[in-house]
């Protein structure tokens, strides 16, 4: 082939991937136009929604003992019997014999000190002869003087003195009595109130020393829940410094719920009173709350869907034991008209962003509880109103922002 040749094919080529090419070029697709993203940020919310009644206060603590005592004996001697429900775990009535002692030594007491009282008690008796027998010589010893003024007779002459003393000494053996008697009865150590023994350690032929401790039993009647809350959060609860101990004027409702097994129960008791001092260390104030009956059993408790807890009767029926922990709802104060609102909705510096009309309107706030995921606030807002819980970091006043209603189609 020619060198001419050549370059004629070479030029026949590119001629040809020309064509092909703008033939290809000519023929693409258009490429598909869309409208340029919204530049308006997208917001989650979450509804607020009105309260009404008692704004709950929630706090925790550990069960304990409404009174607890060290049981021990008045008297030294040597264990002689002991009641089976003197045992850990033991309920025991008031009054109910615990344990007893060796009581012979006592009783003999007891018989010596009543001789002693017939004893002087027969003393006392001599000397009032005596003493009447003296009056008597004295009386006739004026009659003989013919009446004449003899002066006063002396209280000695009168056996004044003598009959106190016999008195007294009667007096005193009856004491003594009283006393070997008080000793016999504390021979048998009783339960001082209706109680559940925490701990024992005394056993037939033991000696116990008076004022040794033997046991601990603790009040069943009653359990004590101690809750720590801020000041804020006791500013909720009414008349929390009115509360009067052990009295029923102006209780204030509280709900004890607790884990046991694999359910919850509640328990219903009251505020008994608030400790006069904050705690150092935590800077909070102790609130005491009472439950009667703690041994009767808590109604079982079932979660709702909304994360409410919701009352059941199935289950069995379960104490509220010394040293659980148990969560504890107080009936606050009652506000005219307060909200709930997620956590997340609410900003630094007490505000929330609500949403009105694709738009963020800032609401101070007044923070009145924080419970897990829910605050209690007072505002200017609405029921239902949608307030930010995500999707911005930032906002100001009437800034547009999109939700999943305005974004709908």
């Amino acid at each position: 082939m020619s060198r001419t040749s050549g370059f004629i094919l070479a030029a026949v080529i590119l001629l040809g991937s020309f064509g092909i090419a703008t033939l290809l070029i000519a023929q693409r697709p258009e490429p598909e136009r869309r409208d340029p993203s919204s530049q308006i940020p997208f917001v989650t919310t979450a509804a607020a929604v009105a309260g009404s009644g008692a704004i709950p206060v929630y706090g925790a603590g550990t069960v304990r003992p409404r009174v607890q005592v060290d049981v021990a004996a008045g008297v030294s001697g040597r264990v002689v019997l002991v009641d089976p429900a003197f045992e850990s775990g033991g309920r025991v009535s008031e009054g109910q014999v615990l344990f007893r002692l060796d009581d012979a030594d006592y009783r003999f007491r007891v018989e010596q000190a009543r001789s002693g009282v017939a004893g002087q008690q027969l003393e006392l008796l001599k000397v009032e002869e005596e003493a009447g027998i003296a009056r008597e010589q004295y009386e006739a010893f004026l009659s003989r003087a013919g009446g004449a003024e003899g002066g006063e007779a002396s209280p000695l002459a009168r056996w004044e003195p003598q009959l106190e003393a016999a008195r007294a000494a009667v007096e005193r053996a009856r004491a003594v009595l009283a006393e070997a008697e008080l000793f016999l009865s504390r021979t048998a150590v009783r339960a001082p109130f209706d109680a559940v023994v925490r701990s024992e350690n005394v056993g037939v032929g033991q000696f116990v020393t008076a004022g040794i401790g033997v046991g601990q039993i603790y009040a069943s009647d009653a359990v004590e829940v101690v809750v720590s809350l801020s000041d804020t959060e006791a500013a909720l609860v009414p008349g929390l410094w009115d509360l009067r101990p052990g009295t029923a004027d102006r209780r204030v409702a509280a709900r004890v719920t607790a884990d046991y097994g694999t359910g919850r129960y509640a328990w219903e008791g009251y505020v008994d009173r608030v400790e006069a001092a904050l705690d150092e260390a935590t800077r909070t104030l102790e609130v005491i709350v009472r439950v009667p009956n703690p041994f009767r059993g808590g109604s079982r408790v079932e979660t709702g869907e909304a994360g409410e807890d919701t009352e059941s009767s199935t289950g069995s029926p379960a104490p509220l034991l010394v040293g659980q922990f148990a969560n504890v709802e107080i009936s606050g104060i009652a506000p005219r008209e307060y909200f709930r609102i997620r956590r997340l909705g609410l900003r630094p510096g007490n505000e929330i962003w609500a949403v009105e009309d694709d738009a963020v309107t800032i609401v101070p706030v007044r923070v009145l509880q924080r419970f897990d995921d829910t605050v209690f606030v007072t505002g200017e807002l609405r029921s239902g109103q949608e307030v930010v819980v995500g999707g911005i970091q930032f906002a100001t006043e009437g800034m547009r922002v999109r939700t999943t209603a305005s974004s709908a189609p």
